[in-house]
């Protein structure tokens, strides 16, 4: 088995707000990754006297030690008893109603669980790979927010209306209610080679520059390493800055790319 991981910040100059983890049991027959992407906070009060970095950190090593340590519990459920964990160690002091309160993307897969299937869960706009023995890729993605008009987030009060709303797009904050927004899913463990996990950082070399298909992004992942396919992107957006082509969001990213070889 083999897995491999990188991240990168958007700017030096800026904190990374992605998180991820991988890990296997004694056993080495399982394993379990998480990858999560911090919501960049729009300028002004947020209700919260924490950071993006600390909130991801925190719900990410508690996704880790339950996802790992409670196969009695679904992804779902351990996504929702993460976000509980979370929001209680900082409820006393922060406003967590607030619709700006930190949040993230979230992807998720475990395999080695009773009936060893593979497991997967999607929030937001980070991506899951699932590639089969003979080289198809599944991408499984949570597609709300591209569904929604890009004019309805050109304002702080626009897309604060949209934020975990229904019609708009869910993330992981506060709410442990916001699970049943997830796309989740098993695979048998048979049908799966390789699983990938891309925050929208990393993703962009499929969806924002169009290198190539999610099983071309996978093989890169798998010949040249997760840091690689973070480099290509860091080189497509110096050259779309240098030709001054307009990219939604942002020109640089925080981005991570988690790959394992079943």
């Amino acid at each position: 088995m083999r897995i491999e991981l990188a991240t990168s910040p958007g700017s030096p100059q800026h904190p990374n707000e992605d998180w991820a983890s991988a890990a296997l049991p004694a056993s080495g027959q399982g394993g379990t990754l998480v990858a999560l992407d911090g919501v960049t906070p729009l300028e002004g009060h947020d209700g919260c006297e924490h950071s993006v970095p600390w909130f991801t950190a925190r719900l990410g090593g508690t996704l880790a030690e339950l996802s790992g340590s409670r196969h009695d519990l679904t992804l779902q459920e351990i996504l929702a008893l993460a976000i509980r964990r979370t929001a209680d160690s900082h409820r006393d002091t922060c406003d967590l109603s607030h619709v700006r309160t930190p949040q993230a993307t979230v992807v998720m897969a475990r395999w080695g669980g009773p009936g060893d299937d593979v497991e997967h869960l999607v929030l937001s706009d980070s991506t899951l790979l699932l590639e089969s023995p003979d080289g198809t890729v599944r991408a499984v993605l949570d597609d709300r927010l591209d569904r929604l008009p890009r004019e309805a987030l050109r304002t702080h009060a626009s897309a604060d209306a949209l934020r975990n709303s229904e019609g708009g797009f869910f993330t992981a904050a506060a709410d442990p209610g916001v699970v049943v927004r997830a796309v989740a899913g098993r695979t048998p463990r048979t049908a799966v080679r390789a699983v990938a996990a891309l925050t929208d950082g990393a993703s962009r070399w499929v969806d924002m520059f169009a290198q190539g298909d999610w099983a071309a992004c996978l093989g890169v992942l798998r010949e040249e390493g997760a840091q690689a396919l973070i480099d290509r992107v860091r080189q497509l957006e110096a050259a779309a800055d240098q030709r001054t082509q307009v990219i939604r969001w942002k020109l640089h990213d925080d981005a991570t790319a988690v790959f394992a070889e079943l």
